[in-house]
């Protein structure tokens, strides 16, 4: 019997372990896209460098999958292949993988410390590295690194290429040339009328030089001379080149990809399905040509761009700074748009028609109607369920959105430099509400009852009534604190700041307080409140989560290898945050917080748990009665109070549903109690904004 329990107590811990292994943060499945620095490709792989780390394409480009293990910098702005070896430059170092990708090893030996890697070549058994302080040679595979500036007038280089015996550096102030393998160099820059270069390529006898600013030049005389090759380019920013066969592209910053056929004389854009103009890489892959783009991944074309389609399946690394839930739906705002999930983050969406700047940061729902934020393009409104959008711009006179919340009817936005304005229709026109609000560089808004707090770069402000007037509300709060982000749990408030932690008010913002035992980053530009749970999410330091209203913290990061948090919502049975280029992660909320226990009722009556719990808006009460009988269900606060009566009236025998709306209360707990002849039961449920 001993040996029984033993084997059965051993069996219970197994079961325990494992449970502990599987709480933890999981990729949500995208949304896919996100900023892509660089690309490189050869027969059969293709590796793109984001601020998520590397990717890996065995596809040309169809999939993507990370290979970050041993990178402990995650921001790749260069990539080269040498030989078997993968080389990524980082803004910390260079790294080195022998194995495809599948891990690194800091190869940084004779580098300065935390150099800025920003271009690779290859020359025979040599590898390049320019960095913003000059060049570096490795001729041991990256073991060892020499600098070789002998010559450099201007040791920002941008720029590497390699044609025959000569080696080319494009730097901030001109281009040099070195035919002794990088031991010296000499500047020539004869007919260049723009020497910040950005772009250099090569194509058979020809090398061509991308500039900022100036288009492109060429030279057909290993740089002696160079002639500006601009008929037809139409944005003159030029951030890379990809050559296929006698066809060059380019990637510019605004335009899109152009393409020549007859060496530079003409240019023709050809940017069909290119979802972006900021076109920061290109690359030869096969047949195809690859595009990484500035926040909404990598593109590719198989018809020398008459054609693009996005090409992002398992590229994670958009930065999503809102979301939006209604009642069966999640939305994401990121840089490159809206993505709507309809099944718990399992899979995702865009949906952008009529969205016409894409950088979101900002989402609200008023009356089954879905509001989305932009930088530098107002507010749009889709009453679709994201479908189709509109702008709603009228009387805003600042399009920088930061912020949006809703009041009851009426939606507020909170805007970078123009302050915050007040919408009591739905979005088709504004006004502006700043009177006392003396700092109009607005990043979060949050409601609390009748009082409306806008979270600025100079701390917090406090109006109530509905914005006509505001007043400081800075009282324990550092001087000039950049407030990021609230949480509304009862009578607490609790504010995000940008370098100095979580403060707490208790009296409606006239005083904060510091709370920040436990924290390991004080960076805050998130967070939410479910039941007794604070949850604040860091710039670097992942998500932390408090049940003792921010007198302790404690760090939940299991499995979350982004820790940069930007954003977090509630859906379904899940917390969702979103990250700074790694996509968006999901938790089981039940791993956290701990279910409401089950009351014994009698046969008579069941009360049910509110579905879905917890929720935004909208939630649905169930309730069932063996008899006819007369019944009230009442809606408490957490003081006690009731607020609100949802039925109280003579029913039927048989189970009924009721739905309570609501929309207009603040998030925090809120209990329902459903009265029946002397019996009486009550649940909590959950409302989170």
């Amino acid at each position: 019997m001993q040996i029984l329990r033993s084997v059965f107590l051993a069996c219970m811990l197994l079961v325990l372990h494992i449970g502990s292994l599987n709480a933890q943060w999981v990729p949500a499945n995208g949304p896919y896209g996100g900023t892509t620095n660089c690309i490189v490709a050869n027969d059969t792989d293709a590796f793109a460098g984001t601020y998520g780390g590397v990717f890996r394409s065995t596809d040309n480009g169809e999939s993507w999958t990370a290979v970050n293990n041993g990178l402990s910098n995650n921001s790749i702005y260069a990539l080269v292949m040498a030989g078997s070896n993968l080389f990524a430059g980082t803004g910390g170092g260079i790294y080195l993988s022998t194995d495809n990708g599948e891990s690194w090893t800091a190869a940084n030996t004779g580098m300065p410390e935390f150099a800025s890697v920003t271009c690779f070549t290859a020359s025979g058994n040599d590898v390049f590295a320019g960095t913003w302080d000059g060049l570096f040679r490795s001729t041991d595979n990256g073991a060892n690194w020499t600098a070789v500036n002998t010559g450099l007038t201007n040791t920002a280089i941008r720029a590497l290429a390699v044609m025959d015996n000569n080696i080319f550096a494009g730097t901030l102030e001109g281009i040099f040339i070195s035919n002794d393998n990088g031991n010296n160099w000499t500047a020539i820059n004869t007919g260049l009328t723009n020497t910040s270069m950005s772009a250099l390529a090569v194509s058979g006898a020809n090398l061509f030089a991308g500039t900022s600013g100036g288009g492109v030049f060429l030279s057909t005389d290993n740089g002696t001379n160079w002639t500006a090759v601009n008929t037809g380019l139409t944005s003159l920013t030029i951030q890379d080149f990809a050559i296929s066969g006698s066809n060059l592209f380019a990637g510019t910053n605004g335009g899109g990809v152009f393409l020549t056929t007859n060496n530079g004389t003409n240019w023709t854009a050809v940017n069909t399905g290119l979802g972006s103009g900021e076109v920061k890489t290109l690359a030869t892959s096969g047949t195809n040509i690859l595009a990484g783009t500035f926040g909404v991944g990598i593109f590719k074309t198989s018809n020398d761009g008459a054609n693009w389609y996005e090409s992002n399946q398992g590229l994670a690394i958009t930065t999503i700074p809102a979301f939006a839930v209604t009642d069966t739906d999640l939305f994401a705002g990121t840089f490159a748009g809206v993505f709507r999930s309809s099944d718990e983050g399992e899979s995702w969406v865009k949906v952008n028609s009529g969205l016409t700047h894409v950088d979101v940061y900002a989402m609200a729902v008023l009356d089954r109607e879905l509001f989305a934020g932009t930088f530098n393009g107002g507010v749009f409104r889709s009453s679709d369920n994201g479908e189709s959008w509109t702008t709603v711009n009228n009387g805003l006179t600042n399009i920088n959105i930061y912020a949006l919340e809703v009041s009851g009817s009426n939606l507020f936005a909170g805007t970078f430099g123009g302050g915050v304005f007040l919408s009591t229709d739905n979005g088709d026109s504004w006004t502006e509400v700043n009177s006392g609000l003396t700092n109009t560089l607005v990043s979060t808004l949050g409601i609390s009852g009748s009082n409306i707090f806008a979270g600025t770069y100079g701390g917090v402000f406090l109006s109530t009534d509905n914005g006509a007037s505001w007043t400081a509300a800075n009282s324990g709060m550092p001087g000039g604190a950049s407030v990021n982000a609230f949480a509304f749990s009862g009578s607490n408030i609790f504010a995000g700041t940008g370098s100095n932690g979580v403060f707490l008010s208790t009296d409606n913002g006239e005083s904060w307080t510091e709370v920040n035992t436990g924290l390991t980053n004080t960076s805050f530009r998130a967070m939410a409140v479910a039941d007794d749970n604070i949850f604040a999410g860091s710039y670097g330091g992942g998500v932390f989560h408090s049940t003792n209203n921010g007198e302790s913290w404690t760090e939940i990061n299991e499995g979350l290898t982004n820790t940069s948090v930007a954003s977090f919502a509630f859906a379904g049975s899940y917390i969702f945050t979103g990250t700074d280029s790694g996509s968006a992660w999901k938790r089981l909320l039940s791993e956290i917080i701990t279910a409401t226990p089950s009351h014994n009722m009698p046969d008579k009556l069941s009360l049910f748990q509110n579905s879905p719990n917890p929720f935004s808006s909208t939630t649905t009460i169930r309730f069932k009665t063996e008899t006819a009988d007369f019944v009230k269900l009442t809606i408490y606060d957490m003081q006690g109070q009731e607020i609100e009566t949802l039925v109280n009236e003579q029913v039927q025998a048989g189970t009924h549903e009721v739905i309570w709306n609501a929309r207009s209360y603040t998030g925090g707990t809120y209990y329902y109690k459903l009265f029946v002849g002397k019996t009486v039961d009550t649940k909590k449920m959950i409302l989170v904004k």
